[in-house]
């Protein structure tokens, strides 16, 4: 692996330590917790597809008409992260994106999933994320880490975006999933199969295929420049703390629930 992104790793590694082992996973003891935590979280998996289609359109040619655009290899490792992230098979091998896959999981176990609809509708209809998220009663932790999102990708500068791609949710997901998925199947038989497909896909497609590509991506857009390789530092650092906060949020809500019961 190339020392540079070695370097960046180990400068991430008190950031990673905090997220990985933050009570949140310990917090989850009944179903109603967990559906709490995929109301929140369903959030984070939708703006990673926004996330990865930014980097699709800034590396690809997505236009008319098609010219030849960056490097061929780039190209190629963004491609193949796509199809399996936009176009990833569930259990009985049908074609659906992660996101899809994970609202299926939340129908599953009766989770609401009334706000991330509501969310797209307005969306789709030609609404700002922004204006999107004022409208609708959503957590301020769950604001927080999609305005980042956004404004990550809003800076249109790649080699950032590959950055809170790749060290903000690549690298990070298979060992934060892995806390999650322990002892679901045993503690809510039946009810979260597609779940836990879903979080084991996520560790498997992740650590094997993606984040060996995704690292390459970010090694390949920072090159030999010293500005994006502290650019992608910082911008990693500022998504694993949003994540941390993020988990807050829920960890705090979950609080919540308690007193109330």
């Amino acid at each position: 692996m190339n020392s540079r992104i070695e370097e960046l790793q180990k400068a991430l590694n008190v950031h990673r330590k905090r997220l990985l082992q933050h009570n949140v996973y310990q917090s989850l003891h009944t179903l109603d917790d967990l559906k709490i935590f995929m109301e929140h979280h369903v959030f984070a998996v939708w703006d990673f597809m926004s996330l990865l289609k930014a980097l699709q359109a800034d590396l690809t040619c997505v236009t008319l008409p098609w010219v030849p655009k960056g490097s061929p290899r780039t190209r190629r490792l963004i491609n193949e992260i796509v199809l399996e992230e936009e176009t990833d098979v569930d259990q009985a091998g049908n074609p659906v994106s992660h996101f899809e896959l994970y609202l299926q999981a939340m129908k599953e176990c009766g989770a609401d999933h009334a706000l991330i609809n509501q969310m797209l509708e307005k969306v789709a209809a030609g609404e700002t994320v922004e204006a999107a998220l004022g409208q609708l009663p959503i957590h301020a932790s769950v604001k927080d880490f999609v305005y980042n999102t956004f404004s990550i990708i809003n800076s249109g500068k790649s080699h950032a975006i590959a950055a809170a791609f790749t060290f903000g949710r690549e690298d990070l997901i298979p060992d934060m999933f892995r806390h999650l998925t322990a002892d679901l199947n045993a503690r809510f038989p039946g009810k979260l199969n597609t779940f836990i497909y879903y979080l084991d896909r996520h560790v498997q497609l992740d650590e094997e295929v993606h984040t060996p590509l995704a690292l390459q991506m970010v090694d390949e857009l920072c090159g030999d420049d010293e500005d994006k390789w502290q650019e992608a530092l910082e911008v990693s650092i500022a998504c694993i703390e949003q994540r941390i906060q993020l988990w807050d949020g829920i960890r705090n809500q979950l609080n919540s629930e308690v007193l109330l019961n």
